[in-house]
């Protein structure tokens, strides 16, 4: 959008005085002669960047009179005057930005299939993550990416000034990637190139990305947008100097105490208050902290005795002890939790000693002056929504109205540094000076835990929960906010924030978004983690001091007190991932961050992929810690975030699958297209990975999903398409590649010393044979050899999973040699490289045969037909156990019958496709309702055909 051109700055210690300017012009004349620089927006040059806020001010101030336009799914909650204020048009507002379509206009490159030559692999090298960088530290959030994890992905998958799409922004940190791709950090671009380099990937194309963020909460809005707005650091100290003289002035004397020599004054760095509990033996009051915390091991002890009756006490034996009062705020007479102010920790003026003592009179006199007085400013007083995940922690302590959250002092002081942040004359300033208090509302709050063992007592709250403590601390402006300035100076100094603002930002659901069709380059988002952690409900409290809320009817959580289960999670995700399929360009990609630590969420979250059209191609998990990727396996789905890569396919397989589909001609065009997709080789610690996505079976999976999400009947089975596989791509330990694919992955290979295979866990049938396939193909062996391993590995066996004995699954899945004919090749290659009696001898050799006798082996995929049709009889002859009645099952009805507790899930994943061949929708649904919620929530295959049955039913 508009590009301002930053001036460079002589480096300067932190808060030192400027003894010197390296220009003829005075830093203030500088300052003036930016202000009043023309800057271009969308195509429009303005006088200068203040009429350029005011033009588009005004053009928002219209659209939001247009009652149309509040009814966009997701417009959060809040009058026109403070949506206005917190917005900053067309970058950023706090409603749904009626200025994309323009900023796409302006810097998109439309999509010309004729013209359009994109190809990229999935992106699997490791990030520097930059926890610990300042951008990271600047701004706390419940979950975020460092923006340094996201610029490797961003500079893989796009070029210069490529659009860039985050659905699910939070706290805006792709859009900071994407602006930063065109000003890296020297030693951040020196190691990426070099990683690069050594990876195969090529040089990064340097250059700013063109991002739009869309949240639904207008708090992580306006986080994301101070973070992606350019600012000067100089004017930011001097705004800074300016709002602490004015906080002394105003508030100084709220936080005077009186040292122990009964002259000295000092200044309050926090006080200590303790609950009171009333013993529930002698009705006495218990002060939690005089009872409980022990000074030399810094301490608090879970089990206490009254200091009246000598009792023994807990946190869970204790009652509140609740005082009534009439609150002037809300008009009402309320009860709350007993505090009690126990300790003060002051400084004294030039001297960097801390002193601690009790409260004596005049500090008592002081609360209780402040608690008798309203603010005179604007504090939030709205109820607290009962519907909200942790409002049960919070009435049974009175706290049911969002002032209630702070002690009396606190309430003022944050009060006038609202009033002071919001009335700055400078638009940017006072964003950025809005931002930087907003890190006071939990910190100043009843939220803020004593913790008498860590250094510092700044933020000192539980994150992601409203978790009221037994003893809280309240402390000052300057205590907290101190080192706060400091680091956003250091941040602003080094120019580590975008230096243009290239960026749009919306305050919306992205279930629907004003984006074209086509118009998107790359997609990278870090969803909701589905009940892990309510955003919203969190968000409120900050909201509340804004005035403006989130529409939380919108939001794509699980949450059971707004009537969203798992289903109607799974119903929002698809919405907004058929709407990611729409924007984007085809042969995009998407990155997919995601964690949650029940599988039927990530079921229900690969279901919505597929069906919105996207084919995954690559699963990771990744480190937020240290950045580094390993190849995704279902077990580690409770313990890391999965990188998901995702692509929507051109248009040219989607116009030949219509031709196509149903024959086999479709299914090889998509097994040709997706290995075009796939990573060729990848290594790490020289050792080679196995790409789980060019396996066998995994190919099959997808080709099935691409198939059934198109409602299209899938023409060949298991054993048809492995053998067709063979025939038609070149095999490379175990995975499948194209014919120049397999000569790139042959010259890297001779790189590493070895193929580092998946590690499998044997949990259910499938999971069993894969490992027995693993087991059989590098050494065929005996059932006596292979039982004691078979033992070991199914000690995770799935409760709900049928139990088989390994003698069946060998029957069905392998061959043995019985010792009569040739040795099959299988067994000769491998006897003939491990036993140097048996080399060179023929297939018919008799000691090659006695060897070989009774060993199992994997057949060769172009003979298993017929082992599979074997297969597929049992499994067949299991599936029609479980059939209801046939009454209810032609009726699509559930079934009255008990739900089945123990079953053979691959006889019924096998059920499920045979009648969705034949278009038996109505038997997968009621055998569907015989198995337990959780059990098909957490099968991908089997949500998928259930999903897909009640689709083409109209259920």
């Amino acid at each position: 959008m508009a590009k301002r051109k930053q001036t460079s700055r002589p480096s300067e210690k932190l808060f030192a005085d400027d003894q010197r300017d390296l220009f003829e012009k005075s830093y203030e004349e500088r300052l003036k002669e930016e202000k009043n620089r023309p800057v271009e927006c969308l195509g429009m040059t303005f006088e200068n960047d203040e009429k350029r806020r005011e033009y588009f001010l005004e053009k928002l101030r219209e659209k939001l009179k247009d009652p149309e336009f509040r009814k966009i799914e997701g417009f959060p909650i809040g009058s026109d005057e403070d949506i206005l204020a917190l917005s900053d048009p067309p970058y950023y507002t706090a409603c749904p930005n009626p200025f994309i379509e323009d900023f796409i206009k302006q810097y998109g490159k439309p999509y010309d299939p004729a013209t359009d030559d994109y190809r990229r692999k999935p992106f699997a090298a490791d990030t520097g993550a930059g926890k610990t960088h300042p951008i990271y530290m600047a701004h706390s959030y419940h979950s975020k990416i460092p923006h340094l994890a996201i610029m490797p992905c961003i500079l893989h998958y796009t070029e210069p000034s490529d659009i860039v799409f985050d659905g699910f922004s939070g706290s805006g940190m792709t859009g900071v990637a994407a602006q930063l791709c065109g000003q890296p950090e020297p030693e951040f671009k020196a190691l990426l190139e070099k990683d690069w380099k050594d990876a195969g990937y090529g040089a990064p194309q340097w250059g700013v990305r063109r991002p739009i963020l869309m949240d639904l909460s207008p708090v992580a809005n306006f986080i994301g947008y101070n973070l992606n707005l350019a600012l000067s650091a100089r004017e930011f100290k001097k705004a800074g100097q300016a709002f602490f003289k004015q906080i002394d002035e105003e508030l100084g004397w709220m936080y005077e105490t009186l040292h122990t020599d009964g002259k000295t004054k000092g200044r309050i760095n926090y006080v200590v208050w303790s609950e009171v509990f009333t013993c529930p033996n002698c009705t006495g009051d218990v002060v939690f902290m005089e009872q409980t915390y022990d000074a030399k091991s810094g301490k608090f002890t879970k089990e206490y005795e009254c200091p009246h009756c000598k009792s023994e006490m807990t946190n869970r034996s204790a009652e509140h002890k609740l005082t009534t009062h009439f609150d002037k705020a809300i008009g009402e007479t309320v009860r709350t939790v007993t505090y009690q102010p126990v300790e003060i920790e002051y400084t004294i003026s030039g001297n960097k000693a801390k002193h601690r003592k009790k409260l004596d009179s005049a500090d008592l006199a002081l609360i209780e002056r402040l608690r008798n007085e309203l603010p005179k400013d604007r504090f939030p007083s709205q109820p607290i929504p009962e519907e909200i995940y942790h409002y049960s922690r919070l009435e049974p302590k009175g706290v049911t109205h969002f002032h209630h959250f702070y002690l009396p002092r606190a309430l003022h002081a944050l009060s006038v540094m609202w009033r002071i942040a919001g009335e700055w004359p400078d638009s940017r300033l006072r964003g950025f000076l809005k931002f930087m208090v907003e890190q006071c509302f939990w910190g100043f709050s009843l939220l803020a835990r004593f913790v008498p063992s860590h250094f510092s007592q700044v933020n000192q709250y539980l994150p992601n929960v409203y978790y009221i403590p037994p003893c809280v601390v309240e402390i000052s402006p300057w205590y907290i906010l101190d080192g706060k300035i400091k680091r956003l100076l250091k941040m602003l100094k080094a120019e580590q924030l975008p230096q243009s603002s290239y960026f749009s930002q919306s305050t919306t659901s992205s279930l629907q978004t004003p984006i074209p069709d086509s118009s998107v380059d790359y997609v990278y988002t870090d969803l909701p983690f589905g009940d892990f952690v309510p955003y919203g409900d969190l968000n409120l409290l900050i909201e509340s001091w804004h005035q403006v809320f989130a529409n939380l009817q919108h939001e794509v959580l699980v949450d059971k007190k707004r009537q969203k289960a798992v289903d109607k999670y799974g119903v929002m995700m698809k919405e907004a991932f058929s709407e990611l399929y729409r924007i984007m360009k085809p042969s995009r990609w998407s990155t997919i961050v995601f964690h949650n630590s029940k599988n039927a969420i990530w079921n229900v979250l690969q279901d919505a992929i597929g069906s919105a059209g996207f084919v995954i191609a690559d699963a990771r998990t990744m480190d937020r810690g240290t950045g580094s990727y390993r190849q995704y396996t279902a077990q580690m789905a409770v313990k890391a975030d999965v990188i998901i890569s995702a692509y929507k396919p051109n248009g040219g397989l989607e116009e030949r699958f219509k031709l196509e589909a149903g024959t086999e001609d479709g299914v090889w065009d998509f097994v040709r297209t997706h290995l075009k997709q796939l990573p060729i080789f990848v290594s790490k610690d020289g050792q080679a990975e196995v790409i789980a996505e060019r396996q066998n079976y995994l190919l099959f999976d997808r080709m099935v999903a691409f198939h059934v999400q198109r409602g299209v009947t899938v023409p060949v089975s298991a054993a048809e398409f492995y053998a067709g596989l063979e025939q038609r791509f070149p095999p490379r330990d175990g995975m499948y590649f194209l014919p120049d694919q397999a000569a790139e992955y042959d010259k890297k290979r001779m790189t590493v010393r070895e193929v580092l295979q998946l590690q499998l866990f044997v949990s259910d049938e499938a999971s069993a044979i894969q490992w027995l396939k693993q087991q059989l193909t590098k050494k065929p062996q005996t059932f006596q050899d292979i039982h004691p391993q078979f033992l070991k590995e199914i000690g995770g066996w799935q409760k709900h999973e049928k139990a088989l004995e390994l003698s069946e699954l060998l029957e069905q899945n392998f061959l043995r040699y019985d010792g009569k004919g040739e040795v099959p090749s299988q067994i000769h290659s491998y006897l003939s490289s491990n036993f140097k009696e048996l080399r060179n001898l023929s297939k018919d050799d008799p000691a090659l045969k006695a060897k070989g006798k009774d060993r199992w082996y994997v057949p060769d995929p172009n003979k298993a037909g017929d082992l599979e049709k074997l297969r597929e009889r049992a499994l067949m002859r299991e599936f029609e156990e479980y059939l209801p009645a046939p009454r209810l099952r032609q009726a699509g009805r559930e079934s009255k019958q008990k739900r089945l507790k123990v079953f053979r899930l691959e006889a019924v994943r096998f059920g499920f496709k045979k009648a969705w061949q034949e278009r038996d929708y109505a038997t997968i649904i009621a055998v569907a309702c015989k198995i337990p919620e959780k059990i098909l929530q957490e099968d991908p295959k089997l949500l998928m055909w259930y999903d897909q049955a009640l689709t083409r039913t109209g259920g």
